[in-house]
């Protein structure tokens, strides 16, 4: 027997917390039955659950890496009619991103339809850096990147130590390109990190997720995740 909310989970419709909301709206039927309260403990087995009229059929896990291009949104679905991540993998899975990338940013994205996996890789208290390459106005000085390496004070708190280094600059267009690494994804975090220092971010994208990349991909392209590449970020997540 499992709690309701952890095998809604599981079945990659959405995350643990969301589980939870739907059934206090509602949403969710066990055997006929509509139920409310999230102490509720199910069999798989025995048990019909229905979330929203679907039936919930525990499915195989699926792990996909994706470049997102930019424009994209970083959801399963879009009231304004935009792009979504999941209109570039093609399967019969509810698939849906791990964390977002902003429209505006491009790069890899992790899509899943293991809701524990994806609670798990964003977890604030797990430490798997996400590389980013920023093309940014003018020309940070060493001081100034020392305070993003530092944590620096957002209007929703202070930022986690970054990894940081200028990798190329150009006098002329006075442009920086940097490549920073962070552990936390608040909304629009790398660009509001560059704005608090004086420089604003032109291009973002995000090259690395842990020890994945983009290697071998173009803007729009995915593969899905070896079994030892799922296995590893497991351990990188909690050690």
């Amino acid at each position: 027997m499992e709690r309701l909310q952890k095998v809604i989970a599981q079945s990659g419709i959405t995350s643990r917390r969301k589980a939870e909301q739907l059934i206090l709206d509602g949403r969710v039927y066990v055997n006929g039955k509509q139920i409310k309260e999230l102490g509720t403990k199910v069999d798989m087995k025995h048990d019909k659950v229905v979330v929203d009229g679907v039936p919930l059929d525990k499915e195989e896990p699926v792990y996909f890496l994706l470049y997102k291009p930019t424009g994209v949104i970083s959801s399963v679905s879009d009231e304004h009619g935009r792009k979504v991540v999941t209109d570039f993998i093609p399967t019969d899975k509810r698939i849906f991103p791990i964390g977002r990338l902003d429209s505006d940013t491009s790069g890899l994205i992790l899509l899943t339809n293991d809701g524990d996996f994806a609670n798990m890789l964003m977890h604030p208290k797990y430490k798997v850096y996400k590389t980013y390459i920023a093309k940014v106005e003018g020309i940070p000085l060493r001081e100034t990147l020392k305070k993003l390496e530092k944590g620096i004070h957002l209007e929703d708190g202070k930022t986690a130590p970054a990894k940081v280094k200028v990798t190329r600059t150009d006098k002329k267009k006075n442009t920086s390109i940097v490549e920073i690494s962070i552990r936390e994804g608040k909304n629009r975090q790398v660009r509001r990190m560059f704005d608090a220092i004086g420089h604003p971010v032109i291009k973002l994208k995000r090259e690395q997720y842990g020890f994945l990349n983009l290697k071998g991909l173009n803007a729009g392209e995915f593969r899905e995740l070896k079994p030892h590449e799922v296995k590893q970020l497991r351990e990188l997540a909690v050690t």
